[in-house]
């Protein structure tokens, strides 16, 4: 949280000064955009140059760590396919809220420029693929090729598949390609923690370059753009409440006081990891056996994102509208399988990794721009807050759920299938 709200601070003080310098000296406002404007697009860049090993090594260490721990038990295996179906129907759930959200709260057409021209200026539309396109795309002839291009889906198909092969090798075999790739993603991660490290620096040179070419309403479209997807944020709250309520067959207040102590420590501490202890006490109160809850939440934390899918893909058509990017049901589809796969293959990485990782790939599948994700990461120490609360909320109830399939009486939830 504290370096969440270093690059806040950042991204703040350098729009204040680009407003400062901007109205009150623009000559040298013109000298100073060419120099540090390009400071700010290299740190982007060198985020976006992790993306592609990053998401092949956490898909495939994904995929083998879901696969082993279905494995594991029936408790284990319910609670991974109850995971998939949650965050596919997140995703849907976003895809159809926040094209109304826009439709009924939109910028103003001269906010909206501004913003658009300080994020990279309007970017031409691709034609929306057909229904042949898609199925063609999927399957890369050449998967090198394919990571060379950025060509996310067809690269994720091509990596999905090369992961569930590994689980059907022999356990050695498994074991050093699952370890391999877990070293390749540890790598990168160093290398992004290196990146991030200076994040300030390059989100204070994107805030002062947009402050500069757009203006006081630069602060509007961000204020704008927190709210959109911290509303798709707290629908999912709710939809994860009302999961455990007709799914689980909670009693509504009974959950409510459950679940009321593990909220206030995700608020305080925006982290799933931290709120495991309440989450445990909380899973009991509800009627899960200590036994049960042992596994199915920890497992929970470690592979199950239930705001991810929703709350990227908001991210993605929220900039896919403002730059006036038409997205059909096929890039949508296309966005909601990278975002499945970005949402699994995320496992237990800070919300600034996890939020430049999982939507960036979401993006470029979806063919709109990446560049604005490195100022809203800056702000997305808001909408972080609504993830958190969902997901807690999500993995005590889907804990529920589960638990209710596997018999406390008959067979050993740790027992293997």
């Amino acid at each position: 949280m504290k370096s969440a709200w270093i690059i806040l601070s950042a991204l703040v003080i350098g729009m204040l000064l680009g407003l400062g310098i901007a109205d009150f000296w623009p000559s040298a406002a013109k000298i100073t955009l060419p120099i540090i404007e390009p400071i700010g697009t290299l740190w982007l860049n060198a985020l976006k140059m992790t993306i592609v090993p990053l998401v092949v090594a956490l898909l495939i260490t994904g995929i083998t760590a879901a696969a082993d721990a279905a494995r594991a038990g029936k408790l284990a295996a319910i609670s991974v396919f109850l995971f998939v179906v949650a965050i596919s129907f997140s995703g849907i759930m976003s895809l159809i809220l926040t094209p109304l959200l826009l439709n009924s709260f939109p910028l103003s057409a001269s906010v909206a420029d501004a913003l658009r021209h300080g994020l990279g200026g309007q970017s031409a539309a691709a034609a929306s693929p057909s229904f042949a396109d898609f199925l063609l795309a999927l399957v890369p002839t050449n998967p090198i090729a394919a990571a060379a291009d950025t060509s996310i889906l067809p690269l994720i198909v091509f990596t999905t598949a090369f992961a569930f092969a590994i689980t059907r090798l022999a356990p050695n075999q498994r074991e050093t390609l699952s370890g391999f790739f877990r070293a390749v993603g540890d790598a990168m991660l160093i290398v992004i923690h290196w990146v991030l490290a200076l994040a300030p620096i390059g989100v204070f040179a994107l805030g002062y370059a947009l402050a500069i070419k757009a203006g006081a309403a630069a602060f509007g479209g961000l204020i704008h753009y927190v709210l959109i997807i911290s509303a798709i944020g707290l629908c999912c709250v709710i939809a994860a409440f009302a999961l455990a309520i007709f799914v689980g067959r909670v009693s509504p207040k009974l959950f409510f006081r459950a679940i009321a102590p593990t909220l206030a420590v995700a608020i305080s501490t925006q982290s799933s990891l931290a709120s495991l202890p309440a989450m445990l006490s909380a899973a009991k109160d509800i009627g899960v056996s200590e036994r049960k809850a042992d596994i199915a939440l920890p497992l929970s934390v470690a592979l199950f994102r239930f705001t991810s899918t929703a709350m990227n893909l908001a991210v993605v058509v929220y900039v896919a509208w403002l730059f006036g990017i038409d997205l059909s049901i096929w890039t949508m589809a296309a966005g909601l399988a990278v975002a499945i796969a970005a949402a699994l293959s995320a496992v237990s990485l800070p919300g600034s990794i996890s939020f430049v990782t999982s939507i960036a790939p979401i993006a470029t599948s979806m063919g709109v721009p990446v560049a604005p994700l490195g100022l809203l990461v800056a702000v997305e120490t808001f909408p972080d807050i609504f993830r958190t609360l969902g997901n807690v909320v999500a993995d005590v109830a889907v804990a529920k759920i589960a638990s209710d399939y596997v018999d406390d009486g008959g067979e050993d939830p740790a027992a293997v299938i």
